[in-house]
């Protein structure tokens, strides 16, 4: 009997599991550990959202097993939010399937659509799905640039050239996690048109879109018209209103891929718990004024961060949407790779910052920075690196 199972073998140890561990150990043992790694928001849901879950969850018929792909009421209500927000239209029924967060429907998506041998197109750096969803469906990933310039181009186009077989799938992550980086409607115009030329699906992870700041906001790969004739779309709830443990995302767009992913779901699960799908749909349905209030807030810590940070010595990017910036390792510390540095930093300066090594190759040399404290905290963080770098000055 083998112990040697394929898929945990093609899968690496999760970097960022390693620090957080060492962060949960600290905390274990009484220190204050100002917690900069995870992107989990560190704010309540709104209460309207709480309540709506509480009310639902009273009902004795809300305890059964709910709908793989969503209830209705949650699926019009993510479509009424894309025509809102974006001018585009879906049909509920065929183009909208609810997930377990967007990180679960991407991997669906992997299993729904892959198969082994199949070449995929992944950012590098990347949130780790984007790559390992599909190495845990057995295929195989060909990196590509994250920064949308002319090499992007050139990159896709070489490997639409010279990869055997040729690649069936392109993931996309804008506002990237973890570089933070964006893009405008006209560089979705041109993926579409190459993603038609080369008959290439485009799998758009557009889980920070109302995180954008300085008024600019994000756009949906969808805007772009016949865009739903290559590509799909997966949003969340965990950000836009601070109710990431709650797992609800959604897909959206291509009727052959929501029906593909769909199936696959139908296997997988039975949905959300049904009164966290209504509460879903309160939120979505709800006053926007929580959404402006919650960018706010990201945005005023943003430029403390990166305020505060280049006071102690530590000069940081200011990103234009996300929750993170990506910063590069602080002069003296480029040797060290970012794994090490990530480590030095939790144990002597008490602040915790995620691996870029744990986000791809391309990620060395650099550390993904979360806005998840509040401004006093951040402050604090900045106080403490000051020492940390005075103290390791070389």
């Amino acid at each position: 009997m083998s112990d040697e199972f394929y898929r945990i073998k093609r899968m690496p140890p999760y970097v960022i599991a390693e620090v957080n561990a060492m962060r949960h150990a600290a905390r274990q043992a009484g220190r204050d550990i100002i917690d900069l790694g995870m992107g989990n928001p560190d704010q309540p849901p709104p209460q309207h959202v709480i309540d709506k879950l509480c009310e639902v969850a009273q009902k004795p018929t809300a305890h059964g097993y709910s709908q793989s792909k969503g209830i209705p009421g949650l699926r019009r209500a993510q479509a009424n939010y894309y025509e809102r927000r974006f001018g585009v239209e879906l049909d509920p029924e065929r183009e909208v399937v609810v997930t377990m967060g967007s990180k679960e429907g991407l991997s669906s998506m992997a299993t729904a659509i892959s198969a082994p041998g199949d070449v995929i197109l992944a950012p590098s750096p990347a949130y780790p799905i984007h790559t390992y969803g599909f190495m845990i469906a057995g295929a195989t990933i060909r990196s590509v640039p994250t920064t949308p310039d002319e090499h992007y181009w050139k990159a896709l186009d070489n490997a639409m050239a010279y990869t055997v077989p040729r690649p069936t799938v392109l993931v996309v992550n804008y506002p990237s996690n973890p570089t933070a980086e964006t893009v405008d409607l006209d560089f979705y115009e041109r993926l579409v048109a190459w993603a038609k030329r080369n008959e290439v699906w485009v799998l758009s992870d557009l889980a920070y879109s109302e995180l954008y700041y300085d008024g600019k906001p994000t756009r949906s790969i969808l805007e772009v018209p016949g865009a739903k004739d290559v590509a799909v779309e997966f949003t969340s709830m965990s950000k836009t209103f601070s109710m990431a443990g709650w797992r609800i995302g959604f897909c959206v767009g291509n009727q052959k891929l929501i029906a593909a992913l769909t199936r696959v779901k139908s296997y997988l699960d039975y949905g959300a718990f049904t009164p966290v799908q209504a509460a879903a749909c309160a939120a979505l349905n709800g006053p926007e004024d929580v959404v402006a209030e919650n960018r706010a807030r990201y945005q005023s810590r943003r430029d403390v961060m990166v305020e505060s940070f280049t006071r102690a010595g530590w000069e940081i990017p200011t990103p234009p949407a996300s929750m993170f910036t990506w910063a590069k390792l602080p002069p003296g510390f480029e040797d060290m790779g970012s794994l090490e540095f990530s480590k030095k930093l939790l144990q002597e300066a008490e602040v915790a910052v995620a691996a870029g090594v744990g986000f791809g190759e391309e990620g060395e040399g650099y550390v993904r920075i979360a806005m998840v404290e509040n401004e006093q905290r951040i402050r604090q963080a900045a106080r403490n690196i000051k020492k940390f770098l005075t103290d390791n000055a070389r």
